[in-house]
């Protein structure tokens, strides 16, 4: 029964993974590239050499042949250290590009002149939907290779984060996209997308995970954190505390929330004592029971 069980988490991943290259590649096929706005990645010097090189080589095909280059330096350098998915979504994202452009051809059912005039609308609904595809693969475990190999490499033997690695090839290759269009507007676009992207790939991954630490001073902490207990399901913790003013011995109430629980919370502790003083922290993350399970 375990062994079914499993096979359908995969399955279920891999459809999830799925739908989210699906996003992903829809929306540089509809709003970006009709537009010539090119955002960052392999994706986007992918259409840097189909709007350069004539013939228009398919972004597809130019992906997945930078991709695999990529990925075979990458197994060469760190080892086996990229599975399946990223092969499986270097292979997926390439053919529904070409599925998307070279197939049906979506952009001429989507795209009307309204739409392929308002570049800053094309923008926006371009980066959203990128963001919101590659933040459903994230989430599966799953990632489009590219760039994000490099920056691995880059990290091997530089003392300096991926993410900055990324960010700077993102800000070279979009800002090559002015031998394309010849506009300083489309290399301003294609940075509002590469914004917009990151902020709604932070939305997909951390919005609905968002927790929140929430410490309590006051004189009824024992009964707060009780009624917390009860009303809402959630554990807390007493601390020993003293206070270096009055050099009086207080209990101090420790809680880590969920974002649909805060407001409740405060209402517990509003109720019981109005004159507690509180402090309300974001956590970057929140792993253990009830919370996001530590995967490395």
């Amino acid at each position: 029964m375990q062994i079914f069980k499993n096979r359908g988490n995969i399955i279920l991943s891999y459809i999830i993974i799925t739908l989210g290259l699906m996003c992903y590649t829809f929306a540089w096929s509809v709003f970006m590239l009709p537009c010539k706005i090119i955002s960052g990645g392999v994706t986007g010097l992918s259409s840097i050499i189909y709007f350069l090189v004539p013939g228009h080589i398919p972004v597809g095909i130019t992906s997945f042949i930078i991709n695999t280059i990529f990925l075979l330096i990458g197994f060469r350098i760190m080892g086996s250290k990229f599975g399946a998915n990223t092969i499986y979504c270097i292979l997926m994202s390439s053919l529904l590009f070409l599925f998307w452009q070279q197939g049906i051809h979506i952009e001429r059912f989507i795209n009307g002149p309204d739409l392929i005039n308002n570049d800053f609308l094309c923008a926006i609904l371009g980066g959203t939907l990128c963001g919101l595809g590659i933040g459903l693969t994230f989430s599966m475990g799953g990632n489009t290779g590219g760039t994000d190999i490099i920056a691995l490499i880059v990290c091997k033997y530089y003392n300096i984060s991926p993410g900055k690695v990324i960010m700077m090839m993102d800000l070279v290759i979009i800002g090559c996209t002015f031998f394309v269009s010849h506009d300083i507007n489309k290399v301003i676009y294609g940075y509002m997308v590469m914004v917009s992207t990151t902020y709604v790939l932070d939305l997909v991954i951390d919005g609905n995970k968002q927790s929140y630490q929430i410490m309590v001073f006051s004189n009824h902490t024992p009964a707060i954190g009780e009624a917390v207990t009860k009303e809402v399901g959630r554990g807390a913790t007493l601390l020993d505390a003293e206070g270096l003013y009055s050099h009086k011995a207080q209990k101090v109430l420790l809680m880590m929330v969920h974002r649909t629980d805060k407001a409740h919370v405060m209402r517990i502790i509003h109720r019981i004592d109005r004159d507690a003083f509180i402090s309300v922290s974001k956590a970057q993350g929140v792993y253990g029971k009830n919370f996001e399970k530590l995967k490395l």
